[in-house]
């Protein structure tokens, strides 16, 4: 049981503002001052924490050697730290199953007779309905009215659902829709950077903000200085519970940043590069924390936007520590001159302010890289891979190799003789246009990476002036939108007069939320649709967001490059990717003369004095004063009430899972697997797009034929986004991406092959044959599997489908985490192994012989029918894992901790 804390005799008294607060006072350890900031944030929790039982004394003296066992050289040993974030965030598309994962554990509390108002978040939990918007309306003055009301329309019953969520559970902050996207309202609004709560004395205690997410871009808000990153949702509710989270001690990569940016080059250019630097460096798994005297030169916009992209290189956080420019940005932001004036004195009093000018600051880390600032030039990522970076110097060149190289991630394998295909079609102008190989087909300045940066977003806006006054435009068919983060963007980009000229080239405000990023572009014309599958062209889509995975953009835009906005808008007036701007002009005057991207393009200088007239506190004040009450629309929705929700058996949008059936007070018994079948056999970098549904709902797959089944259209498909809270939905959306490499089928698709019969079908319907048969399933992948999102359902839907295990080379963090909280068994071939070298075909039969007593990393052996035996590591990585996997899962553990 919880006892008092070891390590009251640290807690002081601070006076602000004629207010007294509690703290502890990290900052008299002998070892604190060793300690990267980030850690220091780590050491803070487990202190504050402290009670023996959750968090152990051993816990925090373990997280003070940390100079010892991860500084350098680097120790091998492995330790395990309990974390209690301050909050959780939940985005719309994660936070309605973790709602309704919520009630279905009140039912089941009830049903084994526990009190299911037990089942309420513990820690604050802040949800941002940023619902996906398709953008089905694009260029026309009414698009952002047009896009809300029909995702309202689309969306009601979800929204309905959220709205009973929030009344149901204590401790839930709930952002309406169209408030903008999870990551920029938490920057802009949500973050706290220092906690000032009150305990069970008078006197408030003061602590770090920091957060976990079921978003994996919440990692945008370390641009602030909150130390955050993503989770799955099924580990997001654990913490809402009360449950620390279980780590490993991380290994702190210091990023150190020198010199100033060229007045040409934008943030973006500087994450694609540092992107593509980390990635090389292999940071899987560890902090980033970002020093030198280069990070001044950064606004907090332009920290934030690297912080965003952190899963694409890879680490577990990307941190900035706070500094004066981030207190300043508070300040900018509107948050009280009260409430920054104790940040910083708590800041200051437990040495976690940095001055990153001050080298005497800098504390010891694993390992150090360096940048010049100076020396990062305007570039772009793709064509399939976020980290593929490109210098827009070399693009013509690049995509042209792209085209024959072999198919992979830098190739499409055009056959010599179609290299100048082409196609053309009719518009509604009268004209006639040709596509080409390297054809912009989507131009959009979407949501996530780039939108809460001011400089990029009235950059883009100033060099769609200049196109403008030139007489420049985009051709008429090259789907154009602009999606920001907050309703502050849209507020700076009218004030500073830039929104007609962006309006004129088809860059009209779409809506708030994830758009063309996650796959919701709408669709394509049918003549231009028509064309590139006529003449198999490899068309483009450009994208100010973070993720380009194949199949995920559009299904008719097999190339895509992520770009800053400003270059979004560059290759939208050009039309194609296959130029050279530094010879090839970007357009033409109307009377017939060049114009070259270098005569429209705004300097560093340009943009930051329209920034700094522009983008100012009273705008903050006044699109947050009223963020919480929400639009006349949602005001209107009428939500049930009761503390248990009234499922509706109908329902194709909110079902009760089936996760908690059969589910008894007694531990199940832990038993080996025998006879499994690989229901997929996958190669390399398998992301999370991959695997979870996302985006729209084709109309031949298992989720569209369960959908007709009941009487919907496919107009009213929507996407599998916003079924989130429909398990039947997402079972059969899982392994439908069709661009899914299955080695046990021929051709890429959501296709596999029903191993006794030979017959190939549907991943799903597959599944469904090896359930009747009473079959365990596996699945066979290779390196990095599960990289992207941090998506629960890819965990959710493979237990679904009944895997009961993944052998893999390797996983991503966080969803490696996911798979044990769905008591899915990770095993990892040891070094050196894959499928190819053990000669697996995946048509074999695989028994597992899992031990009672299983140990974290523990060597197992599997055996296949055809005689092969061959060790693999069960990657349980802590105590806590391998609890829960006994449980059969986070969620079951859980409730049986609640009924006790």
């Amino acid at each position: 049981m919880a006892g008092a804390n070891p390590f009251q005799s640290l807690l002081k008294e601070i006076n602000v503002n004629g207010e007294t607060f509690h703290y502890f006072d990290i900052a008299s350890f002998p070892e604190f001052r060793e300690l990267p900031y980030s850690v220091r944030v780590l050491l803070e929790s487990a202190v504050r924490n402290c009670d023996n039982f959750q968090v152990l004394e051993k816990d925090v003296r373990g997280i003070l050697r940390w100079k010892q066992l991860k500084g350098v050289p680097a120790a091998d040993t492995e330790l395990e730290i309990p974390f209690k974030p301050a909050r959780v965030i939940l985005q719309d598309f994660t936070g309605v199953p973790a709602v309704v994962d919520f009630a279905a554990m009140r039912d089941a509390v009830l049903k084994l007779g526990g009190d299911p108002d037990r089942i309420n978040p513990i820690c604050p939990s802040d949800l941002v309905i940023d619902h996906s918007v398709q953008v089905d309306f694009a260029r026309s003055e009414d698009a952002l009215a047009k896009n809300q009301d029909l995702e309202f329309e689309r969306n009601r019953e979800r929204f309905t659902f959220l709205k009973w969520g929030a009344k149901a559970f204590n401790n839930m902050l709930i952002i309406p829709p169209g408030s903008g996207i999870v990551h920029q309202v938490n920057l802009e609004y949500l973050a706290r950077v220092v906690f000032q709560e009150a305990g069970s004395a008078p006197v408030r205690m003061l602590y770090p903000d920091s957060v976990v997410g079921t978003d994996s871009h919440t990692t945008m808000i370390n641009g602030l200085g909150v130390v955050g990153w993503g989770v799955g949702g099924i580990e997001a509710e654990a913490v809402m519970l009360g449950q620390a989270i279980s780590m490993l001690l991380p290994e702190v990569i210091g990023y150190r940043l020198v010199g100033r940016l060229s007045p040409l080059v934008t943030s973006t250019d500087l994450v694609l590069t540092i992107t593509k630097h980390l990635r090389q460096i292999g940071v899987v798994g560890k902090f980033v924390e970002f020093f030198g005297p280069g990070v001044s030169e950064l606004s907090i916009a332009d920290r934030a936007t690297i912080s965003n992209m952190c899963p694409e290189y890879g680490a577990t956080v990307g941190y900035f520590p706070v500094d004066k420019n981030a207190l300043d940005y508070l300040r900018q932001t509107n948050r009280a001159e009260e409430k920054v004036r104790v940040i910083e004195a708590y800041l200051r009093a437990t040495d976690q302010l940095r001055d990153f000018g001050n080298a005497e600051q800098d504390p010891v880390y694993t390992q150090i890289v360096e940048l010049d600032l100076a020396s990062v030039v305007t570039s772009v990522s793709g064509p399939k891979r976020p980290h593929d970076r490109v210098a827009v110097s070399e693009m013509k060149e690049d995509f042209r190799q792209c085209l024959v190289n072999k198919v992979g991630f830098k190739g499409f394998a055009v056959p010599e003789a179609e290299m100048g295909a082409e196609g053309s079609f009719s518009w509604t102008d009268g004209k006639t246009y040709t596509l080409r190989h390297g054809s912009v087909v989507i131009a959009a300045i979407t949501s996530c990476t780039n939108t809460s940066n001011p400089s990029v977003m009235l950059g883009a806006g100033l060099l769609a002036k200049k196109a403008v006054e030139a007489g420049l435009k985009v051709a008429p068919y090259i789907k154009t939108s602009l999606s920001p983060g907050s309703g502050v963007v849209t507020y700076y980009l009218k004030e500073s007069g830039v929104i007609p000229a962006l309006e004129e080239l088809g860059f009209n405000v779409v809506g708030y939320g994830c758009m063309t990023c996650i796959g919701n572009s709408g669709p394509l014309d049918d003549n231009v649709a028509n064309t590139i599958e006529k003449s198999n062209l490899v068309c483009c889509g450009v994208l100010s967001g973070n993720r380009n995975f194949e199949g995920r953009i559009h299904p008719n835009t097999r190339a895509n490059y992520l770009a800053s906005p400003l270059l979004v808008i560059a290759y939208a007036l050009a039309g194609t990717v296959d130029i050279d701007f530094e010879k090839q002009p970007v357009g033409t005057r109307p009377d017939g003369s060049a114009v070259f991207l270098r005569d429209i393009w705004p300097t560093r200088q340009e943009i930051q004095a329209v920034e700094q007239k522009h983008v100012i506190p009273a705008m903050f004040r006044d699109v947050y004063a009223k963020v919480e009450l929400g639009s006349p629309a949602w005001q209107e929705l009428d939500a049930p009430t009761g503390k248990l929700y009234p499922w509706d058996g109908a329902s194709t949008y909110i079902k009760r899972p089936p996760f908690f059936e059969g589910m008894t007070r007694d531990l199940p018994t832990i038993g080996s697997i025998v006879n499994a079948r690989a229901l997929l056999n996958l190669g390399d970098s398998v992301t999370t797009d991959h695997i979870s549904p996302a985006g729209s709902i084709a109309r031949n797959s298992p989720a569209a034929r369960f959908l007709s089944e009941r009487g919907l259209t496919p107009r009213d498909f929507n996407s599998y986004g916003s079924r989130r809270g429909n398990d039947d939905i997402m079972a059969r959306g899982t392994f439908a991406n069709i661009r899914l490499v299955n080695k046990l089928v021929a051709a890429a698709g959501p296709r596999t092959l029903h191993i006794p019969s030979g017959e190939e079908m549907d991943v799903f319907d597959c599944a469904q044959r090896y359930a009747g048969e009473g079959t365990p399933l596996i699945a066979l992948v290779g390196k990095d599997y599960g990289s992207g999102s941090s998506r629960d359902w890819a965990a959710k839907g493979p237990y679904l489908l009944g895997i009961r295990a993944v052998i893999a080379e390797s996983y991503e963090r966080i969803h490696r985490s996911n798979l044990v909280g769905m008591g899915i068994v990770p095993l990892q071939y040891v070094a050196g192994q894959n499928a190819e070298s053990l000669e697996l075909t995946g048509r074999e039969l695989f028994s597992i012989a899992i031990p009672a007593n299983c140990k974290p990393h523990e060597k197992i052996t599997v055996s296949t029918d055809c005689g092969k035996q061959f060790e693999v590591i069960v990657r349980f990585d802590t105590e806590v894992d391998l609890e829960y996997f006994r449980n059969g899962g986070i969620l079951n553990y859980m409730i049986r901790k609640m009924i006790d």
